[in-house]
């Protein structure tokens, strides 16, 4: 890997030069799930971005603390300080514990990260397990003339934060005067000294199910306070990288970076990264619209848009296929072709593992093969470093599988490739596909001694011209999503593509 790693920097406006604070150590956090609900397929997408910058930074030799959180208390509907607490919510509706609801849509997210092959992070803390961090934030807060009580809720003080040097705005690019002409007008803001100030501790009131005692009285935490605590406990006052959903930028990671440079007197993140979001046939993902999809949903085509089910690893492919800064735009179309796309990559993992390299003893490789692979190779790195371009990288191993196939069609012989290009050929396709991009086979559930067994019969009815049986066991095949190859030199099976 000869280039550096580059990444696009929102804080900046900019690709950089990615240099940890403390090589080859990175600390990355990613802002979770709060577990009120399914997780959903914008979540899945910033959550798929984020493994795939933890598997990369972890292929080129990074050390990484990857701590993604749990919101599992204070983040209230609308997302503003006024009004229910998303879980508190859900738990009178669903007529459950709230800690039932965290519990429940919690598993839930952990089966649908795990179905989608997303890598579990080092540390994954919860709100609730870290309300010790969050007050002692809050005292030292008040105590530095940057946060007020006011009945009983505590505000961070934007204002008092600027004067003192702070640049309130500077990540989303939002300007003081302009946010308070759009606030202005807002009710339920009285107990505010400016109606831009947030809440970092939130008063109780009676009918709110999730509190706990402070010095302010019986509360419970700012949504924007928790990331705060959470990252710099595990991740130090300042850290590597800082991810989320693009619609996180404002107002909550703005609040987190006042928060953080207010703490500790240094802005807490180096790299702030924001993954885009999803449209449906060109139209914004939303409930209202009717036109949001839930994973298990794609899975099973269980869907009035979809025209079919689409695999897991299907989706991912198909989110890869995009950068993560680019709006990603759901069709039937679109997600037909990924599948075909995914296929040809999965036909690849299996052959290249499976196929029994021999070379002749005595025989010189044409080097052009070598430099070919070499040149693939480092195309995949220099994509990747340019900002995850992870579609660029796709492109690179579909060339890459043009070698595999072309030997395995006995177009090309081991001999003229060399033992030293084929296990660069092989180490490079499946690092890249599975340890990089976390695509792998979907596994046929029928199993491939079942799938060896049917194909060793098919030889069978061939040579014995039984033909009947033989269309047969073809349809057999493609009722599984399976094709037989019939080859001048072999009889194999693949996915269907």
């Amino acid at each position: 890997m000869s280039q550096p790693v580059k990444l696009y920097n929102t804080l900046t406006r900019r690709k950089e030069p990615f240099e940890p604070i403390n090589p080859p150590y990175v600390g990355l956090y990613v802002c979770g799930p709060t577990v009120y609900n399914y997780v959903h397929l914008g979540n899945v997408r910033t959550f798929l971005t984020f493994d795939t910058l933890f598997r990369y930074l972890t292929y080129v030799g990074y050390k990484v603390r990857y701590v993604r959180n749990i919101t599992d208390v204070g983040h209230l509907v609308g997302d503003s300080d006024e009004g229910e607490d998303k879980i508190g919510r859900m738990a009178k509706l669903e007529k459950l514990e709230p800690m039932e609801i965290v519990q429940r849509y919690t598993n839930d997210f952990h089966q649908i990260m795990e179905i989608f092959n997303i890598l579990p992070p080092s540390v994954e803390p919860t709100a609730t397990g870290h309300m010790v961090e969050q007050i002692e934030a809050v005292k030292k807060l008040i105590a530095q003339g940057l946060a007020y009580e006011s009945n009983g809720s505590v505000y961070f003080d934007i204002n008092t934060y600027n004067r003192e040097g702070g640049n309130y705005g500077k990540l989303s690019g939002r300007i003081l005067d302009d946010l308070l002409n759009e606030t202005r007008e807002l009710d339920g803001q009285s107990e505010k000294r400016n109606p831009l100030d947030f809440a970092i501790w939130k008063n109780a009131s009676p009918e709110h199910i999730m509190r706990w005692p402070s010095p302010w009285g019986d509360g419970f935490p700012g949504w924007h306070l928790e990331c705060t605590c959470m990252s710099t406990k595990y991740l130090g006052s300042q850290f590597d990288i800082h991810g989320g959903g693009m619609d996180l930028k404002f107002p909550h990671h703005e609040c987190e970076i006042a928060q953080g440079n207010a703490l500790t007197g240094k802005d807490p993140v180096r790299y702030w990264m924001h993954s885009n979001m999803l449209t449906v046939n060109g139209q914004k993902m939303s409930k209202s619209l009717g036109n949001s999809f839930l994973p298990t949903e794609l899975f099973t085509g269980n869907h009035p848009l979809l025209e079919q089910a689409y695999s897991p690893m299907t989706v991912r492919f198909f989110m890869l296929q995009s950068h993560y800064r680019s709006t990603l735009d759901f069709s039937n179309e679109a997600l037909k072709a990924a599948q075909k796309g995914y296929k040809r990559l999965a036909n690849g993992l299996r052959i290249v593992k499976s196929m029994a390299f021999i070379v002749e003893e005595g025989s010189v490789p044409d080097e052009t093969h070598l430099a070919e692979i070499q040149k693939l190779r480092q195309g995949c790195f220099d994509a990747m470093n340019d900002d995850l371009n992870t579609a660029i990288t796709i492109a690179h191993l579909f060339n890459l599988l043009k070698k595999i196939n072309q030997l395995y069609m006995n177009q090309l012989q081991p001999s003229a490739v060399g033992q030293e290009a084929f296990n660069l050929l092989r180490d490079t396709f499946v690092g890249f596909t599975e340890d990089v991009l976390g695509l792998h086979e979907e596994r046929n559930e029928n199993g491939d001694a079942l799938i060896d067994g049917m194909l060793d019969l098919y030889k069978e009815y061939k040579v014995q011209k039984q033909y009947d049986k033989v269309d047969q066991i073809r349809s057999y095949f493609k009722a599984q999503g399976l094709v037989i190859k019939d080859m001048k030199h072999r009889i194999d099976w693949a996915y269907e593509e």
